[in-house]
């Protein structure tokens, strides 16, 4: 996957980009990850890239004309390339919108700044608005950083194992249920004896009920999403449902 990243500060996706996963990941060929200055595109002499907006008000706009030969630039010759807007005003980020941009060949990120960009660009350009949450940043590089790094794990062959973003938080519909490593005791605290036991039945029954308890206690919305899904047959569903209704009678009793 090549992922272009359309910003006024390049520099600060080098520390975090090239780390770690991402690092791996980019040294293998899996992805490419282009941080590119929108200055380089700007015709002004002094390569201003921002104005006063149209009406009066606080604060600058990102101007059209760097903002489209960027984006001509980078879209010439390629089909159907999702061009990705980072803003507050954008469809809230989620699992399910980082499945889908996972399986794109080629991403654009424009982070914004000040007030935005022209609303032109917008118009013609931007496929996917997005947002990470109900709170305002100071342009859009972290907000990238942040899609950037949940997107590509989900790239075969980023991981070191096929499987180990399935079982993970929001994957599976849940939140993730504890995690516990040596010793087996700390400061008179043991692990649970279940995860001692060397039976992966059992095992997989305790984290499938800490994962439904966990996400009783902190994000019951997302229950009636788990059992809307289609991807669930009704064998697991009734399952879940035996699990949840163990769970919501304990709370009961306490």
């Amino acid at each position: 996957m090549i992922i272009d990243i359309l910003t006024l500060f390049p520099e600060m996706f080098n520390g975090v980009m090239n780390k770690s996963i991402l690092g791996r990941a980019q040294e293998k060929g899996i992805i490419e990850i282009n941080p590119i200055n929108i200055r380089d595109f700007s015709k002004d002499k002094h390569k201003r890239v921002d104005d006063y907006t149209y009406g009066g008000g606080s604060g600058m706009v990102l101007m059209s004309q760097p903002l489209n030969d960027a984006l001509d630039s980078l879209t010439m010759g390629k089909n159907d390339c999702r061009v990705i807007y980072l803003s507050p005003k954008g469809n809230t980020f989620n699992q399910s919108m980082a499945n889908s941009l996972s399986k794109e060949n080629n991403l654009i990120f424009l982070c914004g700044h000040y007030e935005g960009i022209d609303q032109r660009i917008i118009d013609k350009w931007v496929t996917d608005e997005i947002s990470i949450g109900d709170y305002v940043l100071t342009g859009g590089e972290l907000p990238a950083m942040v899609i950037i790094d949940s997107i590509s794990r989900l790239i075969p062959g980023v991981l070191n194992k096929s499987q180990s973003f399935i079982d993970e938080s929001f994957y599976n519909g849940l939140l993730e249920y504890p995690h516990y490593t040596r010793p087996a005791v700390y400061n008179g605290q043991p692990v649970p004896e279940v995860l001692l036991s060397g039976n992966h039945k059992l095992i997989d029954e305790w984290r499938t009920r800490e994962s439904l308890r966990i996400t009783i206690e902190r994000r019951p919305d997302l229950i009636n999403q788990l059992f809307n899904r289609e991807d669930i047959n009704f064998k697991e569903k009734a399952k879940l449902r035996k699990l949840l209704d163990e769970l919501l009678e304990d709370n009961k009793d306490k």
